[in-house]
């Protein structure tokens, strides 16, 4: 039932039909030509427009001393087919769409760029239906709720490590100087990462700068696992 999708996304149409149109591949309007449905083409290209706006939006508020390529670079791994077609997958989008014989014969039900398409026309179609905010609903719920921080700073774990953090409000970082040993021209430094007041790692080096990395790259080990 449609009903249970509306349910899914969290916001109730107030035109159906713009829903219903989402959820028309090119292949089933083809099949049914002679009954004047629309594919969800057009609303795939708004969707691609609004989601692109919303994404680059709160990236830019959220990271304000990332540089351009960076953001540029967040917002595609945001916005890929294959967050999109998790996202659909996790609405169960795909058992509400409409194939036709061939594709629905293909396994397209499950095929990610049909999955990732149809994300973007019901985006669009929530647009279309409640404005922006209903738009921005959407993504807020299903596409902002995770940043890709392990895909964009390689070695730059400070700021990895303060990006993963800052997914959650009142977190603060501390770096501190707990000891250094060896002569001028070999030194090495131990610095000590906290979150909160809470010592979380722990990292050496030959200047204070790389102490400091290693020391958020044990952190992140510790705290974020899945991203070390």
């Amino acid at each position: 039932m449609i009903k249970d999708l509306e349910v899914a996304i969290g916001y109730r149409f107030q035109n159906i039909q713009l829903l219903q149109n989402a959820l028309t591949h090119s292949s089933y309007a083809n099949e049914r030509w002679h009954n004047s449905l629309l594919s969800n083409e057009r609303l795939e290209f708004l969707g691609d427009s609004v989601l692109g706006m919303l994404v680059a939006e709160y990236l830019y508020r959220t990271f304000p001393d990332r540089p351009e390529g960076e953001l540029t670079r967040m917002r595609a791994d945001m916005v890929c087919e294959k967050t999109l077609a998790n996202v659909a997958n996790s609405i169960g989008l795909g058992e509400h769409l409409l194939l036709g014989h061939g594709e629905e014969q293909s396994k397209g039900r499950t095929r990610n760029s049909i999955l990732a398409d149809a994300m973007e026309s019901v985006i669009a179609a929530c647009f279309l239906d409640g404005g922006m905010e209903a738009a921005e609903g959407i993504v807020k719920r299903f596409i902002l709720t995770e940043v890709p921080v392990k895909k964009m700073h390689n070695a730059d774990y400070k700021t990895a490590l303060q990006e993963l953090v800052q997914q959650k409000k009142n977190q603060v970082l501390a770096y501190s100087l707990i000891g250094e040993s060896g002569p001028d021209h070999d030194k090495q430094f131990v610095v000590a990462v906290s979150l909160n007041g809470k010592p979380v790692g722990q990292g050496t080096g030959t200047s204070k700068k790389r102490a400091e990395q290693m020391a958020a790259q044990a952190a992140i080990a510790l705290l974020f696992p899945e991203n070390a």
